[in-house]
């Protein structure tokens, strides 16, 4: 895509982006007409991977729960989109955050947090937590090559005031902001790929050998931050709650991975109590344990 036609793609996202979300899920329910009865995006991914995950379940279990996928997916990318524009007073209606006062104990007592979620409900509306309380959310993610793109998401995700942290700069910026005496909630996505270099943990997460990013179990241990779960739940189309679940308030007493033992089992939970709201087009098994 050229940048002229990036800018153009931009500015027609940005206007999008002023319609209500009623008007917003026509399109929704139009670009999943599309994306699954036409074009039958990534299908054959979503089914073979949660065939894998439930393999108790019938092909038509299996067919119901990959189409409600697919209707999330297209809300959750518009709701993305809507996150430009969406006033204060309406984002904290559609996503309610149970604790708001959660990380008050950690911030009195000096110690910064490590937030630990996954790709399910609608994770991109997280970052609208510091409209409840004035705290730094600092989300990592991988700049993207599309630079008008990547300009785009940046402000998407700090709309209420979460710092964006590119995900080389991680480690830096969290010793930095601890010589500051700055406390921080840093969200880290518990459920990324590693690259093939980088994988040196296995284990077993909805029912294959899946390789598990170290990063977040030794940077809390190097830093000593407290470790929680961000556990976000769909309530109705357009609603989500948010639930803080602490995991551990001292990481370096943890045995070596039951820090990613524990946040990836906590996910793994919540994704079988209502799979549909997960990433399952995600090509998460793409590495095997015996190649």
């Amino acid at each position: 895509m050229t940048k002229f036609f990036s800018y153009i793609a931009y500015g027609f996202i940005k206007l999008l982006s002023y319609l209500p979300l009623p008007v917003l899920y026509i399109f929704s329910d139009i670009i999943f007409f599309i994306v699954y009865h036409v074009v039958g995006y990534r299908k054959q991914v979503v089914h073979a991977n949660l065939k894998n995950a439930f393999p108790e379940k019938s092909d038509k279990e299996i067919r119901k729960i990959g189409k409600e996928f697919f209707s999330h997916f297209c809300d959750s990318f518009i709701e993305t989109i809507k996150l430009w524009t969406i006033s204060e007073k309406e984002i904290k209606k559609r996503c309610k955050f149970l604790q708001p006062d959660f990380f008050n104990q950690y911030k009195e007592s000096g110690k910064s947090v490590m937030a630990i979620l996954g790709h399910y409900g609608n994770w991109e509306w997280m970052t609208s937590f510091p409209a409840w309380k004035d705290v730094n959310l600092l989300p990592i993610y991988k700049p993207l090559h599309n630079k008008v793109f990547d300009k785009l998401y940046i402000q998407l995700r700090e709309r209420f005031g979460a710092k964006t942290l590119p995900k080389d700069d991680t480690l830096r910026t969290m010793l930095r902001y601890r010589s500051e005496k700055e406390f921080t909630v840093t969200v880290f996505l518990g459920d990324q790929t590693p690259n093939r270099n980088s994988i040196h943990y296995w284990t077993k997460f909805l029912n294959q050998d899946t390789p598990i990013l170290q990063g977040t179990e030794r940077i809390a241990k190097k830093l000593d931050q407290a470790v929680v779960f961000c556990s976000m739940q769909k309530v109705k189309r357009g609603y989500y709650e948010v639930d803080f679940i602490p995991l551990f308030d001292n990481p370096k007493e943890a045995k070596d991975n039951e820090i990613t033992e524990k946040h990836t089992r906590v996910l793994e939970e919540i994704i079988q109590k209502n799979p549909a709201y997960w990433l399952w087009s995600h090509k998460r098994w793409k590495h095997k344990k015996d190649s």
